[in-house]
């Protein structure tokens, strides 16, 4: 169960990604496979959002690699027995990466034509990573250990968390809520299911991205760059079909 302290405590003020620094750590490299989370007994339940939303390439499950799967199932269980955790996303298909990626920066552009090249990067960047298959610099949702995440209520319905998961504005930073002055009981409630969410994640290792409440890493990057980690754990995964398996076999 998670504690109440951890419930209480406001979620840290952690500076933005420098993605030149993010793409120089070192990774070790592991072959462990990744699993499709649908095998995940409850509390957990997955909704693979691309997939239901028909983005091209996006497949109708939400895989990870077998160790983040193994830390996900303790966070669920350490919630309460009325909140679920919902996995949003998890490996994500290049193809899907460029999609997000090129829809998002072309909205900012059409909203604020006048921004320089490097700006319009900088505001894509902030919420849609560059699509990467470089085995030095992948994409962290390509790894299988970057995941996207909300809580449920007993329902199964999502939990306010003050904002949809990939609403591209600022109230979406993870501590957007704990910044309010004065709440109301709508954004106290919200900023509430923020900081459980935040801390069972949290209690389990994972890493946040400031930018982005539902967005958590465990053994890419962007985990070394915020947990201290001089190495990561992973680079770029793909998923295993049964044309690949014949070729290795024979």
């Amino acid at each position: 169960m998670l504690n109440t302290r951890s419930l209480s405590s406001p979620i840290d003020r952690r500076p933005d990604p420098d993605w030149s620094v993010v793409s120089r750590i070192p990774i070790t490299g592991s072959d462990e496979p990744l699993v499709p989370l649908s095998l995940a007994p409850s509390p957990i339940k997955i909704f693979p959002v691309y997939a239901k939303q028909d983005i091209p390439g996006a497949v109708n499950e939400c895989y990870v690699r077998e160790g983040v799967y193994r830390r996900l199932q303790k966070v669920a269980r350490s919630l309460p027995a009325e909140v679920g955790l919902v996995i949003l996303d998890g490996w994500r298909p290049w193809r899907v990466q460029q999609y997000l990626f090129d829809t998002l920066q072309e909205a900012i552009r059409s909203h604020h034509p006048k921004l320089s090249d490097e700006t319009l990067l900088e505001r894509t960047r902030e919420f849609v990573s560059v699509p990467s298959r470089e085995a030095s610099s992948p994409s962290p949702h390509l790894t299988g250990s970057a995941v996207d995440v909300t809580l449920s209520d007993a329902d199964g319905l999502p939990l306010d968390m003050g904002t949809l998961f990939d609403e591209a504005v600022a109230a979406s930073h993870s501590v957007a809520l704990e910044e309010i002055a004065r709440p109301d009981a709508r954004q106290r409630q919200a900023r509430d299911n923020r900081r459980r969410l935040y801390g069972a994640m949290r209690e389990q290792g994972f890493t946040n991205l400031p930018s982005e409440w539902w967005h958590y890493d465990l053994g890419d990057q962007l985990w070394a760059h915020y947990s201290g980690h001089a190495q990561a754990l992973y680079g770029p995964a793909e998923l295993e079909t049964i044309e690949s398996r014949w070729r290795r076999q024979l």
